[in-house]
């Protein structure tokens, strides 16, 4: 499916639609099975090279991708368990023995990094409690599907794949273009949030929750400057994501002819661009 919107916009990457699938399509990107990785750079991978991506319960690459691919509660297996989890994502496991330990064993596996962020902390969170909190909010869930896959939009058929959603890697000019056209319609709704989650959490469970919704909304994320450490390398530095759900973005795509997108205002932000 070719997208006027992404023309529009002159977006130099593909667009990345989300699909719930039973069936693996041949040739796709995918982690090794037990082996970390991270769903952002997948979603980066597909937007910078059109090839399309798979990812399933054993092959998710890490605790907050699983969760956020809706996979389940992964954050169970993480290392000392939930209670580990919470500590990492705040100021960390060294004040235990227990939590020392693993840390140290983390370590002589060859995971340092996630040694030094599993004892210090990654301290996004104020306090373990606070994880807990934001862990309780998420709207997890176990997908009906046996594989995510993620496909340049312009290899979707919408006669075929069960696409949940579609997600622009935006810089400013395209992302204000974004805000301003999912809005054009129903003006007095909130058509757009920014919510406070991983990267792939944005995109995925989040993305899921608000398509379930009676008004669903389009999401801007990678405010997770981790994520956006991990996208830098194929999208650059200067993208944000904009997640639209699968009916939002067909009724935008019908609207991209008679908007401002073709008007003075816009054409001349594409040239100073």
């Amino acid at each position: 499916m070719l997208s006027s919107l992404a023309k529009a916009i002159a977006l130099t990457n593909n667009p990345v639609a989300l699909i719930w699938s039973d069936a693996a399509p041949a040739g796709a990107m995918q982690f090794k099975s037990g082996k970390w990785g991270c769903v952002a750079s997948l979603f980066g991978s597909v937007a910078k090279t059109g090839r399309t991506a798979v990812i399933d319960r054993a092959t998710y690459g890490c605790w907050g991708g699983g969760v956020g691919l809706g996979f389940g509660n992964c954050y169970e297996t993480f290392p000392g368990g939930f209670a580990g989890f919470c500590g990492f994502l705040a100021d960390g496991n060294s004040q235990t023995e227990t939590g020392r330990q693993i840390g140290e064993g983390l370590a002589q596996a060859g995971a340092k990094e996630l040694a030094d962020d599993f004892l210090k902390g990654e301290r996004y969170m104020a306090s373990a409690d606070a994880t807990e909190r934001f862990v309780q909010a998420l709207p997890m869930v176990d997908i009906a599907a046996s594989y995510v896959v993620l496909k340049p939009l312009s290899a979707v058929d919408p006669q075929i794949d069960n696409v949940k959603n579609v997600t622009f890697f935006a810089e400013p000019h395209a992302l204000s273009a974004l805000v301003i056209l999912a809005n054009r319609s129903h003006p007095e709704r909130e058509n757009v949030g920014i919510p406070y989650a991983a990267g792939c959490q944005v995109i995925g469970i989040l993305a899921y929750k608000e398509l379930a919704s009676e008004h669903p909304r389009a999401l801007v994320g990678l405010t997770d400057v981790s994520a956006r450490q991990k996208v830098r390398g194929s999208l650059g530095g200067n993208v944000m994501s904009f997640t639209i759900p699968w009916p939002m973005f067909l009724g935008m795509e019908e609207q991209v002819d008679s908007s401002f997108l073709q008007r003075n205002t816009w054409r001349s932000l594409l040239q100073e661009a």
